[in-house]
């Protein structure tokens, strides 16, 4: 069975720079786990690993798509699993516990695939469209945002179709590793991650968040695409359209990261066999290029 190094954690726990430390280790190439770093022109506001920060290590996954293409998890596990049978020592970085399942496990999308979508619904507002699908699918409702109106829709015509509702259908997949995983997380105290998260958000705005924002509306991007909903562009909506500050945006965006760390710990923590490291603590990194490094010999 294939080995592949997941390297996981919550937003601004240093997830690339261990990537590449343990590619640098064992000869290997990173597969970026992240939807919006697959955009181009979508750098600041996705934390998007820098040449720099590569240090020469291959990455992929980065700048493929123009920021009006939608991607999905489906998207990601057909390419990274393509990777993943290319790459001798594959090491995938970041991404939603979704699409690391995804591309992992024993996921089948193809119930998903080419599905007629019911004009009643195309015809609704975002938030009529998830209303209605809290009625079919509560449990789907739950972990898609309303604003993912892609998402919403496909749920709604999965059960419409099939008579059995998305969760029911995952419920029903065994979820079984298709690999050899390890998967290494990156950690901190509460505390001081809330405090880095901050501290990275106000480093975004002076980088220039708000002109690559303003840069992509005057190329025609929407905040209505799917590389728009993520967390540090979707906040920008209000201000664009002349009803919040800079200011505000810049809290709404460190209130949504901080948000989204709190569900990633949750997530990792029951649903995948993630070997901690807290990387504020002296030797953590030694620690985790030892455990790697027992893995892959076994």
């Amino acid at each position: 069975m294939k080995k592949v190094l997941v390297i996981a954690g919550p937003t601004a726990s240093g997830k690339s720079a261990l990537a590449v430390h343990l590619a640098k280790k064992f000869g290997g190439e990173v597969i970026s786990g992240d939807s919006i770093q697959v955009y181009r022109g979508m750098d600041i506001g996705s934390g998007k690993v820098t040449e720099e920060e590569m240090q020469g290590i291959p990455h992929h996954l980065i700048d493929i798509l123009d920021p009006r293409e939608s991607y999905s998890a489906a998207d990601f596990q057909r390419m990274a699993r393509e990777l993943i049978e290319r790459i001798d020592v594959p090491i995938i970085a970041g991404g939603t516990g979704l699409y690391l399942k995804a591309c992992l496990y024993d996921y089948d999308f193809s119930e998903e695939e080419d599905i007629p979508l019911d004009e009643r619904y195309l015809a609704m507002d975002n938030h009529a469209l998830h209303e209605a699908l809290k009625e079919i699918d509560p449990k789907s409702a739950e972990k898609i945002h309303e604003n993912n109106r892609r998402r919403v829709l496909r749920a709604i015509a999965i059960a419409k179709r099939t008579g059995m509702t998305k969760s029911e259908q995952e419920e029903k997949q065994s979820h079984q590793p298709m690999y050899d995983i390890f998967i290494a997380g990156c950690t901190m105290e509460r505390s001081l991650l809330y405090d880095r998260i901050n501290r990275r958000v106000t480093g975004m705005f002076e980088e220039g968040l708000e002109a690559e924002v303003r840069g992509l509306l005057e190329r025609g991007v929407s905040f209505d695409d799917v590389s728009m909903r993520g967390i540090g562009y979707q906040e920008f909506r209000p201000y664009f359209e002349g009803t919040a500050s800079l200011e505000e945006v810049k809290l709404e965006i460190q209130k949504h990261s901080r948000n989204y760390a709190k569900r990633q710990y949750t997530w990792f923590n029951h649903q995948m066999p993630v070997h901690w490291y807290d990387v504020s603590r002296e030797g953590w990194i030694l620690q985790a290029e030892s455990e790697t490094e027992l893995w892959r010999c076994l």
